[in-house]
Protein backbone atom coordinates (compact mmCIF):
# COMPACT_ATOMS: atom_id res chain seq x y z
CA UNK A 1 0.00 0.00 0.00
CA UNK A 2 1.71 3.27 -0.89
CA UNK A 3 0.04 6.32 -0.44
CA UNK A 4 -0.77 8.89 -2.66
CA UNK A 5 0.48 12.56 -2.15
CA UNK A 6 -1.68 14.62 -0.28
CA UNK A 7 -2.12 18.14 -0.62
CA UNK A 8 -3.73 20.39 1.74
CA UNK A 9 -6.85 21.36 -0.32
CA UNK A 10 -7.86 17.46 -0.30
CA UNK A 11 -7.38 17.67 3.54
CA UNK A 12 -9.49 20.63 3.62
CA UNK A 13 -11.88 19.34 1.10
CA UNK A 14 -12.95 15.69 1.48
CA UNK A 15 -14.64 13.85 -1.20
CA UNK A 16 -17.21 12.67 0.46
CA UNK A 17 -18.92 13.78 4.07
CA UNK A 18 -16.87 12.69 6.71
CA UNK A 19 -17.89 12.32 10.86
CA UNK A 20 -14.99 11.48 13.34
CA UNK A 21 -14.60 10.04 16.16
CA UNK A 22 -11.72 10.64 18.11
CA UNK A 23 -10.51 9.11 21.69
CA UNK A 24 -8.17 7.40 23.87
CA UNK A 25 -8.16 3.58 23.97
CA UNK A 26 -11.28 2.04 25.90
CA UNK A 27 -13.46 5.10 25.35
CA UNK A 28 -16.02 3.24 23.36
CA UNK A 29 -15.27 5.31 20.21
CA UNK A 30 -15.24 1.77 18.12
CA UNK A 31 -18.47 0.64 18.99
CA UNK A 32 -19.86 4.25 18.21
CA UNK A 33 -18.20 4.81 15.02
CA UNK A 34 -18.62 0.71 13.66
CA UNK A 35 -23.02 1.13 14.65
CA UNK A 36 -23.32 4.78 13.28
CA UNK A 37 -21.40 3.84 10.09
CA UNK A 38 -24.04 1.27 9.67
CA UNK A 39 -26.81 3.32 10.51
CA UNK A 40 -26.03 5.90 8.25
CA UNK A 41 -24.87 3.38 5.24
CA UNK A 42 -21.59 4.45 4.67
CA UNK A 43 -18.25 3.53 5.20
CA UNK A 44 -15.98 2.80 8.02
CA UNK A 45 -12.58 3.84 8.69
CA UNK A 46 -10.74 2.20 12.19
CA UNK A 47 -6.94 4.05 11.92
CA UNK A 48 -6.03 2.16 15.15
CA UNK A 49 -5.83 -0.53 12.99
CA UNK A 50 -3.63 0.47 10.55
CA UNK A 51 -1.25 1.83 13.24
CA UNK A 52 -1.88 -1.96 15.05
CA UNK A 53 -1.33 -3.31 11.81
CA UNK A 54 1.63 -1.71 11.54
CA UNK A 55 2.90 -2.52 14.79
CA UNK A 56 2.19 -6.28 14.40
CA UNK A 57 4.36 -5.92 10.96
CA UNK A 58 7.12 -4.37 12.24
CA UNK A 59 7.02 -6.52 15.01
CA UNK A 60 7.77 -9.51 12.93
CA UNK A 61 9.64 -8.37 11.01
CA UNK A 62 12.17 -7.69 14.12
CA UNK A 63 12.34 -3.71 13.55
CA UNK A 64 13.08 -1.50 15.89
CA UNK A 65 9.98 0.12 17.18
CA UNK A 66 11.60 3.79 18.15
CA UNK A 67 13.69 3.54 14.56
CA UNK A 68 10.85 5.82 12.74
CA UNK A 69 12.51 6.07 9.44
CA UNK A 70 12.47 2.15 9.47
CA UNK A 71 8.88 2.21 10.17
CA UNK A 72 8.14 5.09 7.29
CA UNK A 73 9.69 2.75 4.96
CA UNK A 74 7.85 -0.35 5.59
CA UNK A 75 4.50 1.94 6.23
CA UNK A 76 4.86 3.13 2.56
CA UNK A 77 4.95 -0.80 1.05
CA UNK A 78 3.08 -2.25 3.85
CA UNK A 79 0.20 -4.43 1.82
CA UNK A 80 -2.48 -3.83 4.47
CA UNK A 81 -6.03 -3.36 3.59
CA UNK A 82 -9.75 -3.07 5.73
CA UNK A 83 -11.82 -5.57 4.53
CA UNK A 84 -15.40 -4.82 6.97
CA UNK A 85 -14.12 -5.70 9.96
CA UNK A 86 -11.77 -7.72 9.19
CA UNK A 87 -7.84 -6.15 8.63
CA UNK A 88 -5.60 -8.22 5.94
CA UNK A 89 -1.76 -8.03 6.01
CA UNK A 90 -1.05 -9.49 2.60
CA UNK A 91 -4.11 -11.11 2.55
CA UNK A 92 -3.74 -12.93 5.55
CA UNK A 93 -6.76 -11.57 8.04
CA UNK A 94 -4.98 -10.53 11.55
CA UNK A 95 -7.87 -8.99 13.10
CA UNK A 96 -7.44 -11.35 15.91
CA UNK A 97 -3.61 -10.83 16.39
CA UNK A 98 -3.51 -6.54 16.53
CA UNK A 99 -6.88 -6.58 19.54
CA UNK A 100 -3.85 -7.86 22.70
CA UNK A 101 -2.25 -5.32 24.60
CA UNK A 102 0.67 -5.84 23.20
CA UNK A 103 -0.33 -4.47 19.52
CA UNK A 104 -1.59 -1.59 21.45
CA UNK A 105 1.41 -0.70 22.99
CA UNK A 106 3.08 -1.24 19.85
CA UNK A 107 0.39 1.21 17.41
CA UNK A 108 1.02 3.86 20.47
CA UNK A 109 4.90 3.31 19.79
CA UNK A 110 4.89 3.46 16.27
CA UNK A 111 1.87 6.51 15.84
CA UNK A 112 4.44 8.84 17.77
CA UNK A 113 6.96 8.93 14.17
CA UNK A 114 6.36 11.77 11.58
CA UNK A 115 7.07 9.37 8.83
CA UNK A 116 5.14 6.74 9.87
CA UNK A 117 1.83 9.33 10.45
CA UNK A 118 2.67 10.79 7.14
CA UNK A 119 2.58 7.46 5.06
CA UNK A 120 -0.78 6.73 6.69
CA UNK A 121 -2.13 9.98 5.64
CA UNK A 122 -2.86 9.32 2.34
CA UNK A 123 -4.13 6.06 3.19
CA UNK A 124 -6.56 7.60 5.70
CA UNK A 125 -7.82 10.23 3.60
CA UNK A 126 -8.43 8.47 -0.02
CA UNK A 127 -11.17 6.63 2.53
CA UNK A 128 -13.31 9.34 2.27
CA UNK A 129 -15.66 7.89 -0.27
CA UNK A 130 -19.22 8.33 -1.19
CA UNK A 131 -21.78 8.07 0.86
CA UNK A 132 -19.88 9.13 3.16
CA UNK A 133 -17.09 8.56 6.27
CA UNK A 134 -17.08 7.72 9.86
CA UNK A 135 -13.33 7.77 10.91
CA UNK A 136 -12.48 6.70 14.44
CA UNK A 137 -9.06 7.50 15.28
CA UNK A 138 -7.13 9.76 17.77
CA UNK A 139 -6.51 12.54 15.40
CA UNK A 140 -9.25 12.37 12.44
CA UNK A 141 -10.60 15.46 13.95
CA UNK A 142 -7.62 17.45 14.27
CA UNK A 143 -5.00 16.23 11.37
CA UNK A 144 -7.05 13.76 8.91
CA UNK A 145 -9.97 15.46 8.37
CA UNK A 146 -10.15 19.19 9.57
CA UNK A 147 -13.32 19.46 7.46
CA UNK A 148 -15.33 17.41 8.65
CA UNK A 149 -18.93 17.49 8.70
CA UNK A 150 -19.05 16.81 12.60
CA UNK A 151 -16.36 15.99 14.99
CA UNK A 152 -17.01 13.86 18.13
CA UNK A 153 -14.26 13.43 21.08
CA UNK A 154 -15.47 10.36 23.47
CA UNK A 155 -13.54 10.18 26.69
CA UNK A 156 -13.22 7.93 30.10
CA UNK A 157 -11.83 7.56 32.98
CA UNK A 158 -8.28 5.54 33.01
CA UNK A 159 -9.81 3.28 35.80
CA UNK A 160 -13.42 2.70 33.62
CA UNK A 161 -11.66 1.76 30.72
CA UNK A 162 -9.61 -0.28 32.22
CA UNK A 163 -12.85 -1.68 33.59
CA UNK A 164 -14.53 -2.42 30.28
CA UNK A 165 -11.07 -3.92 28.97
CA UNK A 166 -10.70 -6.41 31.84
CA UNK A 167 -14.08 -7.60 31.00
CA UNK A 168 -13.67 -8.18 27.51
CA UNK A 169 -10.39 -9.75 28.36
CA UNK A 170 -11.98 -12.55 30.84
CA UNK A 171 -14.83 -12.54 28.38
CA UNK A 172 -12.69 -14.22 26.19
CA UNK A 173 -10.85 -16.53 28.64
CA UNK A 174 -7.91 -14.35 29.26
CA UNK A 175 -5.94 -13.52 31.71
CA UNK A 176 -5.66 -9.92 32.97
CA UNK A 177 -4.82 -7.98 35.80
CA UNK A 178 -6.84 -4.71 36.62
CA UNK A 179 -4.32 -2.59 37.85
CA UNK A 180 -1.74 -3.48 35.06
CA UNK A 181 -4.56 -2.56 32.75
CA UNK A 182 -5.22 0.72 34.17
CA UNK A 183 -1.50 1.70 34.61
CA UNK A 184 -0.71 0.36 30.75
CA UNK A 185 -3.79 2.61 29.75
CA UNK A 186 -2.20 6.09 31.77
CA UNK A 187 0.98 5.09 30.05
CA UNK A 188 -0.12 5.03 26.64
CA UNK A 189 -2.00 8.00 27.27
CA UNK A 190 0.43 10.42 28.63
CA UNK A 191 2.52 8.66 25.01
CA UNK A 192 -0.50 9.87 23.06
CA UNK A 193 -1.46 13.04 24.90
CA UNK A 194 2.26 14.57 24.74
CA UNK A 195 3.96 13.38 21.22
CA UNK A 196 4.71 16.17 19.63
CA UNK A 197 3.25 14.94 16.46
CA UNK A 198 -0.58 14.96 15.89
CA UNK A 199 -1.12 14.96 20.13
CA UNK A 200 -4.52 13.31 21.43
CA UNK A 201 -6.85 15.95 22.01
CA UNK A 202 -10.43 17.30 21.14
CA UNK A 203 -10.34 19.62 18.28
CA UNK A 204 -11.68 22.90 19.11
CA UNK A 205 -15.27 22.78 17.73
CA UNK A 206 -15.66 18.76 18.95
CA UNK A 207 -18.66 17.73 20.38
CA UNK A 208 -17.08 16.04 23.35
CA UNK A 209 -18.97 13.31 25.08
CA UNK A 210 -18.19 11.90 28.45
CA UNK A 211 -18.88 8.06 28.22
CA UNK A 212 -17.72 7.49 32.15
CA UNK A 213 -20.95 6.54 33.49
CA UNK A 214 -22.90 6.00 30.04
CA UNK A 215 -24.59 2.77 28.50
CA UNK A 216 -23.83 2.83 24.82
CA UNK A 217 -26.94 3.16 23.73
CA UNK A 218 -26.87 6.92 25.98
CA UNK A 219 -23.38 7.64 24.34
CA UNK A 220 -24.86 6.35 20.86
CA UNK A 221 -28.44 8.78 21.46
CA UNK A 222 -26.25 11.90 22.27
CA UNK A 223 -24.38 11.64 18.75
CA UNK A 224 -27.19 11.12 16.73
CA UNK A 225 -28.87 14.09 18.50
CA UNK A 226 -25.55 16.07 17.50
CA UNK A 227 -25.33 14.99 13.81
CA UNK A 228 -27.32 17.99 11.25
CA UNK A 229 -30.65 16.91 10.34
CA UNK A 230 -29.25 16.34 6.31
CA UNK A 231 -27.83 13.27 7.47
CA UNK A 232 -30.18 12.01 9.59
CA UNK A 233 -32.45 9.33 8.75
Amino acid sequence: MAPEPITTDQAAAPTAPVITIDGPSGCGKGTIAARLAEWLGWHLLDSGALYRGLGYAAANAGLDLDDGEALGALAQQLDLHCVGSQLLLAGTDISADIRTEVAAAAASRVACHAQVRQAMLGWQRNAAQPPGLVADGRDMGTVVFTAALVKFYLDASAEERAKRRYKQLKDKGADANLATLIDDLRQRDARDRQRALSPLLPASDAVVIDTTTMSVDAVFAEVIRALPASVRR
